[in-house]
């Protein structure tokens, strides 16, 4: 059977990490283009709190993905998977590598593994569920997350209610962990992947993380997110940077807290994604500044 010859190269890790100068630096080297795998730089009106590259960024190698849906479209990891793989398709007709970038594993390993068929619940589960979310919050569903499936809790966006929700409405349907789901036969895809990784030492990632969050208020994170209370209600918002936000508009605390939240969930969703990558066996790890054209040439 002949080997594939195209390839997608892969630039994960940890928010803050440098991943989009890396990407652009390989899209510049091999002359090609990036695909974005951040599940919230999809959405256009999510700029500032999505750390989504800048225009001067995006002028220097041709993204895709970025700004691609507007916030009120659904969205989901499947959606991505089929038209990311369908965008591919079209892209390897002209390009010998592609480069995928970002943060999100789950929508990582979808482009390039696939995904497991995890069974669905009765809706009357997940109603009992939002209902627990509605009543109580999202700290009680953590805590029987974690009692329950110990190995999803450890990689899962914990602070995703949808996510939380997922998983415990598969545990309280069949009895098993979510993460027991998890382990069907990886997709052939027809391509060869590289899967790097991002690799700073903790102090210095959570100064870089630190910084930016300084940054985005700075730009105008406030005014961003005040725009979008409308919305506030959608699973696109139910993140780090938007929740803590809101919190403050809401008057329940001060800005200056609300910073202070948004650099510690930062910091506790980057040990969260480095969990997730680094059970990727498949992962090499790099420091940002190894990311150039040659070193990834031997690694092909």
């Amino acid at each position: 059977m002949d080997q594939p010859t195209k390839s997608l190269i892969v630039i994960a890790g940890p928010t803050a990490s440098g991943k989009t100068a890396a990407a652009i630096r390989l899209a510049q080297y091999y002359h090609t283009v990036i695909v974005s795998a951040d599940s919230r730089q999809f959405f256009r009106e999510m700029a500032i709190g999505t750390a989504k590259p800048t225009p001067a960024e995006l002028g220097q190698a041709k993204h895709y993905f970025i700004d691609s849906h507007a916030v009120t479209e659904p969205f989901s990891v499947g959606d991505f998977e089929k038209q990311g793989l369908a965008l591919l398709d079209e892209l390897f007709k002209s390009h010998d590598k592609v480069i995928l970038v970002g943060g999100s594993g789950l929508y990582i390993k979808a482009l390039c593994e696939g995904f497991d068929d995890i069974p669905q619940a009765e809706p009357a589960i997940r109603e009992q569920l939002n209902t627990e979310l509605a009543q109580y919050g999202i700290i009680p569903l953590q805590d029987k997350l974690k009692q329950a499936d110990p190995a999803y809790y450890a990689s899962a966006d914990i602070n995703n209610p949808q996510r939380v929700i997922r998983a415990l409405e598969v545990y309280r349907q069949t009895g098993n962990p979510f993460s027991s789901y998890r382990k069907a036969k990886v997709n052939t895809r027809p391509f060869n992947i590289l899967k790097i990784a991002l690799d700073l030492p903790r102090e210095v990632l959570y100064n870089r993380i630190n910084k930016r969050v300084d940054m985005m208020v700075k730009d105008g994170l406030v005014d961003e997110v005040e725009t979008l209370l409308p919305y506030r209600h959608l699973n696109a918002l139910n993140t780090v940077g938007y929740s803590e936000v809101f919190a403050y508009l809401d008057n329940k605390i001060t800005l200056d807290k609300a910073v202070e939240m948004i650099k510690q969930n930062t910091r506790r969703f980057a040990k969260r994604q480095l969990t997730w990558f680094r059970k990727d066996q498949d992962m090499v790890w790099l420091s940002p500044d190894e990311v150039v054209g040659e070193k990834v040439d031997g690694l092909l």
